[in-house]
C-alpha cells in the first residue's frame, strides 16, 4: 500500500494489504460491528417480549383471591366414632331403717324364794301388744308384720375396681390436650402467616373452598412426627403438610399427671375467590 494512503486507509485495509481478501476473514472482520448490532438488538427484543408474558400471566393470576380459614383451632380427637366412656353407675339408693317394734324381754319361769326374785315376769296383757324377746325395745307395737332383719349401714357408694393405664401408648382423648407455643391464637396465626395462599390458584383451582384435614403426633417432649393428610386437591395437601412439619415443639398432652403422646387433628381451608 502506497505511503500516502495509509493514513486514510482502514485498520483492516492495512492488515489485509497484499492478502486474498475473497477469502472470508476480511468479510467477517468488516461486519463484524453490525453483526455485534443486530444481537444486542435481537436480544434486548426478546427479554421484552419475555418480560411482557410475564405481567400479562401475573395480571391473569391476579384476578383470583385467594385466603386461607384454619378450622377446628381447639384440636379434635382424630377418631370420630371413638366411643366415649361410660360413666359410672349411680350410687344405690341409702337403705331406709325398718320402724322398731316393741319387745318384751320374757324369761322362763322359774320356782324360787319371793326374796330371790331380781325380775318380775311381765304382765300377760303386755305381752300380747308386743314381740317377745330377750331384751326389752321400745317401739311401735306389733301390728302382726314381720320387720327385716337390720343390716350393717354401707357408705352407699360402689367403687370400680382400680387398672393401671398404659402411659406408652398413644392417646386420642385426653384430660389436658397438647397446645402449641402460645395456645390457639398463636396456632392459628402460625398457620396463617407460613402457609402459601396462592398454591391452589397456582395449580389451576378454580373457584371454590378446598379442605385438608392433617393429622400429626405430639410425643412426650412435645416434638411433631407422623404428619398425615387426606386428599387435598391441587398441592394443598403437600402445602399443609410442610407448613405443620416445620413448625417448633409443642406443649405435650398430660393424662392423669403423666406426660403422654398425643394424636391431635387440624383442618385447613384454602378459599380461591374472584378478587
Amino acid at each position: 500500500m502506497e505511503a500516502n494512503k495509509i493514513l486514510s486507509a482502514d485498520i483492516l485495509d492495512i492488515l489485509f494489504d497484499g492478502k486474498n481478501k475473497s477469502y472470508g476473514a476480511y468479510d467477517l472482520r468488516k461486519t463484524y460491528s453490525k453483526r455485534i448490532l443486530y444481537s444486542i438488538i435481537g436480544t434486548i427484543s426478546l427479554c421484552t417480549l419475555i418480560f411482557l408474558f410475564t405481567v400479562l400471566a401475573s395480571t391473569f393470576k391476579s384476578e383470583k383471591k385467594a385466603e386461607i380459614i384454619v378450622q377446628d383451632v381447639s384440636l379434635e380427637d382424630l377418631k370420630k366414632d371413638e366411643k366415649k366412656p361410660e360413666p359410672p353407675p349411680p350410687p344405690p339408693p341409702p337403705k331406709q331403717e325398718p320402724p322398731k317394734v316393741e319387745i318384751t324381754k320374757f324369761t322362763p319361769p322359774k320356782i324360787v324364794k319371793d326374796e330371790e326374785v331380781k325380775e318380775p315376769p311381765p304382765e300377760v296383757q303386755k305381752l300380747e301388744d308386743t314381740k317377745i324377746g330377750t331384751t326389752n325395745q321400745e317401739g311401735t307395737k306389733d301390728d302382726g308384720i314381720v320387720a327385716p332383719a337390720v343390716e350393717s349401714k354401707g357408705t352407699g357408694v360402689v367403687e370400680a375396681p382400680k387398672q393401671d393405664e398404659d402411659y406408652d401408648k398413644v392417646f386420642t382423648s385426653v384430660q389436658i390436650e397438647a397446645e402449641f407455643p402460645g395456645g390457639p391464637g398463636a396456632w392459628k396465626k402460625y398457620l396463617e402467616r407460613n402457609l402459601n395462599t396462592s398454591v391452589p390458584s397456582d395449580n389451576g383451582a378454580p373457584e371454590g373452598k378446598y379442605t385438608v384435614v392433617v393429622s400429626f403426633l405430639v410425643d412426650k417432649n412435645g416434638n411433631i412426627s407422623d404428619v398425615q393428610a387426606n386428599q387435598g386437591p391441587y398441592g394443598t395437601k403437600d402445602e399443609a403438610i410442610r407448613v405443620i412439619k416445620k413448625g417448633p415443639a409443642w406443649k405435650p398432652a398430660v393424662q392423669n399427671g403423666h406426660y403422654v403422646a398425643y394424636r391431635a387433628r387440624q383442618a385447613i381451608t384454602f378459599v380461591v375467590s374472584p378478587e
